[in-house]
């Protein structure tokens, strides 16, 4: 059985946590404020899901999903993901994160922010333009006309292959925008983000935005 290290139990972790529960998945998850705040969330799950620390999801995972604030991407666990696929799910919001100005002055992107955080990972974007209660309601069977699609980035091919196919269990279609340092197409405030699209549009949007 393959198991997911969660770090983050917000609104993506916690449905993302359900979605792959629902698919035969264990989920270990974790937050910042300790297992003990998610019993009620992992009871829910069922005994699929358990809760623990970053660390010790990280651990534990034979892959990962980070989905904590941009500016808490320092805390994450390092060596425990090493030579792990680690799907990055975060945006910049500064109302949250405070400025960080290589994002203002677009000299870098999230997710590369990320993998230089965790330089042994295998960092790849993915869920960061859906809005959390989309994900387990919009996803249709492949094939089905007009499917919604989701993008992903990843310096990785064997990542962007990953992602493929995890989309694809959850009803969805993909686009690969490219590497991570492509990946701000598909961020906060370009036509990409949080929209309904089919895998046509999407291109489109992609192709739209502006830096």
């Amino acid at each position: 059985m393959t198991r997911v290290g969660i770090i983050g139990a917000g609104h993506i972790g916690s449905t993302l946590a359900r979605g792959l529960v629902d698919r035969g998945y264990d989920v270990v998850i974790a937050n910042s404020r300790g297992p003990e705040s998610l019993a009620q969330l992992v009871a829910d799950l069922g005994p699929a899901a358990t809760a623990a620390t970053a660390a010790d999801a990280a651990a534990a995972a034979d892959w990962a999903i980070v989905t904590v604030p941009l500016k808490a991407i320092g805390d994450l666990p390092v060596e425990p993901l090493a030579g792990k696929i680690v799907v990055d799910t975060n945006n910049y919001y500064f109302e949250r994160d405070g400025r960080i100005p290589a994002l203002d002055e677009n000299r870098t992107t999230t997710s590369r922010l990320l993998q230089e955080h965790l330089p042994a990972s295998v960092v790849v974007k993915g869920f960061n333009h859906i809005r959390s209660i989309d994900i387990l309601t919009d996803g249709t069977p492949a094939g089905t006309p007009d499917r919604r699609a989701l993008a992903t980035a990843s310096d990785s091919d064997e990542a962007i292959a990953f992602v493929t196919a995890l989309y694809d269990e959850f009803g969805y279609d993909t686009v690969n925008v490219g590497g991570l340092d492509d990946s701000w197409r598909v961020e906060r405030d370009r036509p990409a983000y949080v929209v309904r699209q089919n895998a046509e549009e999407l291109r489109a949007n992609l192709a739209r935005a502006e830096r």
